[in-house]
C-alpha cells in the first residue's frame, strides 16, 4: 500500500506565487497518497480486476487509476485540471501523451515498451462526456474519489458530472461516491476550520469554506443522480507528513483554502494553518492526523 507519511517538502517564500504545476505536484507527491487506503478498500470490496472497465471522475494525478490498472482493470480518467492530468500520464508510464495510450496493435510503434498500466489507461481532459469512445465497451464502474462533505457547495458539481457519466455505463453498473467522515472522527477538521474562518469576509460573494460533513451528503447526491444505494463503508485515512512545512503544502494543494487565500492572502493562510497543525506534531517533528472517510456504493437504474 502507498505509504501515508511523506518526505520533507519546503514550501516557497510566501511572497512568491504558486504556479499550477507546483500545486499539482504538491497534490501528487504529498497529499493524494493519503487517500490510498480508501482506493484499496473500495477495490477490494468490489473485486476490481480484469473484467473491470472503470471511469474515474476527477481522477487528479492518477493514483487510483494506477491502483485499478495494476489489478488488471481498464481505466479511463477525466479531469479539468491539465497539470494533474500531466502528472497522471507520467505516473501511468506515458509522459506527454495527450491521447489514449491504448492504441491499436498496428499503430503501437514505440508504445509496445509502455507499462501494462499505461496500456490499460486512458486520460481525458474535460467533462465526463469527453470520455465517450465510439466502439468502446461501456463502463461497469464509475468512481468519484474526490471526497465531498468538507467545503460548502463541494457536491454541486458532482451531480451534473454523474448525469454525463451514467449514460456511458452499462445498466446496473456500480457507482462509488466518497466523502469525509464525521468531524469527531477527523483530526484534520480543526485545521480545515481555518479555511472557513479566514474566508468569512468573502463568503457572501464566493462559495467555499469548510463545513462539517453531514450524515446524508452522499445519499443526497445519489438521489439527485437517480442512483440506488447498495452499501457503504468507512475507511481510516490518516494524513501523515514528514514535518509542518510538508503538511502546509499538502493541505493547500487540495484547494480547500483557496477562498481563504483570496480573502486574506496566502502568507496568512500558511501561517495560521501551520499554527493549527502544531497540536498534531509529534516529538520527532512529523505530523499525524487520523481521519475517517466514507464511501457509498450505488448502482445505476
Amino acid at each position: 500500500m502507498t505509504p501515508t507519511l511523506v518526505r520533507h517538502h519546503t514550501y516557497a517564500a510566501s511572497s512568491a506565487p504558486v504556479d499550477p504545476g507546483t500545486r499539482a505536484r504538491d497534490w501528487a507527491e504529498i497529499q493524494e497518497r493519503a487517500l490510498a487506503p480508501l482506493h484499496e478498500a473500495v477495490f477490494d470490496r468490489l473485486e476490481v480486476g480484469a473484467g473491470t472497465r472503470m471511469l474515474s471522475l476527477g481522477c487528479g494525478s492518477g493514483l487510483a487509476l494506477l491502483a485499478a490498472a495494476s489489478r488488471g482493470a481498464r481505466v479511463t480518467g477525466v479531469d479539468t485540471d491539465r497539470e494533474r492530468l500531466a502528472l497522471a500520464r507520467e505516473r501511468l508510464g506515458s509522459p506527454g501523451r495527450a491521447e489514449d495510450p491504448v492504441g491499436r496493435a498496428e499503430d503501437s510503434g514505440g508504445w509496445a515498451r509502455e507499462t501494462e498500466p499505461a496500456r490499460r489507461a486512458r486520460l481525458v481532459e474535460g467533462p465526463p462526456s469527453a470520455a465517450a469512445t465510439t466502439g468502446a465497451p461501456p463502463y461497469n464502474l464509475l468512481t468519484a474519489f474526490h471526497p465531498i462533505g468538507c467545503a460548502a457547495g463541494d457536491s454541486e458539481g458532482l451531480a451534473p458530472a454523474l448525469a454525463e457519466a451514467v449514460p456511458l455505463a452499462v445498466r446496473g453498473a456500480t457507482v462509488v461516491l466518497t466523502g469525509w467522515g464525521p468531524p469527531e472522527r477527523c483530526a484534520t477538521a480543526p485545521v480545515l476550520r481555518v479555511a472557513a474562518r479566514l474566508a468569512e469576509p468573502a463568503r457572501a460573494a464566493r462559495p467555499g469554506g469548510w463545513r462539517p460533513a453531514l450524515r446524508d451528503d452522499l445519499e443526497e447526491v445519489a438521489a439527485r443522480a437517480g442512483l440506488k444505494p447498495d452499501g457503504s463503508g468507512r475507511v481510516s485515512c490518516p494524513f501523515g507528513y514528514a514535518d509542518v512545512d510538508s503538511a502546509v503544502r499538502g493541505l493547500l494543494s487540495t484547494g480547500l483554502f483557496d477562498a481563504a487565500a483570496r480573502a486574506t492572502g496566502r502568507s496568512r493562510v500558511e501561517k495560521e494553518v501551520a499554527e493549527a497543525l502544531l497540536p498534531h506534531r509529534r516529538p520527532d517533528g512529523t505530523v499525524w492526523m487520523p481521519n475517517v472517510f466514507r464511501y457509498l456504493v450505488c448502482v445505476t437504474t
